[in-house]
This record gives C-alpha cells, sequence and structure tokens, in this order.
C-alpha cells in the first residue's frame, strides 16, 4: 500500500522558510554528509508528487530550465495558471485534497506520494487523515519566524518515532508515522 508522505526540512524552531519564502538558511547546507543518500533512498520510493502552487512557483523561479522531477507525474494545487517545464508530467488541480487522493495513488503506481514543501497543503492531508508519515530532517538553524512546518490546529495525538539518525552539519533526520487520527486530536 503506497504511503503519502511529508519529507521535509525545517529550522529548529519548526519553520520550513523564511515569511518571503526565502531558503538561504537551508541551501547553504547543500552536500550534507547523508543528505544524498537520504533523498536519493527517500525518491526510489516515490511514484507521485504533489505540491502547491507557492512551492511550484519557487522551483519555476529558481530551477527554470531544469525541473527536477522528470518522469514522475505531478500534481500542483492552484488557482494560478503557470507554465509547465519540458519533460515535466504536471496536472493542476484544485479543490479539496480527498477528490483526488485516489488519483495520486493510481499515478504513484504502487510507490509513495510525496507532498513537497508546503506546510498548508501538508496540513490538509493530515487534516484530512491522508498523511502516512512524516519525514523532517531538522536543520542547526533558529528562524525566529517564517512557514510553519505543519500549521494544524493542535495539539495532535503524539506521534509514532520509528527511526532516527544524525547526519552531517548537526542535521537530525526524524521518521514519524501519523495513525490517522492527527486532525481530531483524538
Amino acid at each position: 500500500m503506497p504511503r503519502i508522505q511529508y519529507y521535509v526540512a525545517a529550522s529548529l524552531d519548526g519553520f520550513i522558510a523564511t515569511p518571503t519564502d526565502d531558503l538561504d538558511w537551508l541551501l547553504q547546507f547543500d552536500g550534507f554528509e547523508g543528505g544524498k543518500e537520504s533523498y536519493e533512498s527517500f525518491m526510489a520510493d516515490v511514484g507521485c508528487i504533489v505540491m502547491g502552487g507557492e512551492t511550484y512557483s519557487w522551483l519555476l523561479e529558481h530551477e527554470p530550465d531544469n525541473w527536477p522531477y522528470p518522469g514522475t507525474p505531478s500534481y500542483v494545487f492552484t488557482h494560478h495558471e503557470y507554465p509547465v517545464p519540458a519533460g515535466a508530467d504536471i496536472t493542476f488541480v484544485r479543490g479539496d485534497v480527498t477528490e483526488f487522493a485516489a488519483d495520486f495513488e493510481r499515478d504513484a503506481g504502487g510507490r509513495n506520494v510525496w507532498v513537497v514543501g508546503g506546510g498548508n497543503l501538508a496540513a490538509q492531508f493530515a487534516a484530512a487523515g491522508l498523511l502516512h508519515e512524516i519525514i523532517l530532517s531538522v536543520i542547526p538553524v533558529v528562524l525566529g519566524s517564517g512557514k510553519r512546518l505543519l500549521p494544524l490546529e493542535g495539539p495532535t495525538p503524539p506521534l509514532e518515532l520509528v527511526a532516527s539518525r544524525t547526519m552531517g552539519r548537526g542535521i537530525v533526520e526524524l521518521r514519524y508515522l501519523l495513525d490517522g487520527s492527527v486532525a481530531s486530536g483524538t
């Protein structure tokens, strides 16, 4: 059974981007020990990608000629019209994440679905009971404010920690399973 996963990096104080979507604080850690291996291992099991319009816009701005997920079906939740990079398999959608869950799983072809970036989108999956796993790299930087990791009404029930490891430059990767009751707090 494929999982819907939120593979993400956040600052020590729980932000995935600055208030202006700046990621320089994170990009300074590119190439850290264990990071490439973690990403490649994760991507080997990804069959479909889901992201919000802000994440898609950021990717277009920062990777205009190099779509990072060629050949992987990708869905973008947006109310805006965007161009599609060469080699990208992108479907633009709007509405509730539950309306498209079966499409994501079908397109994943028995592999996992990755919710890329966008804490708000990941929170919608979690609130609907559709988010199965959070794979979080905690980056040793404090931002003070910004875009929250998972902006849910809380508190949630305890998540199940299934793995943790320390990687280069003080980064810690944590893997949590969600039991579907995150939305209700039960």
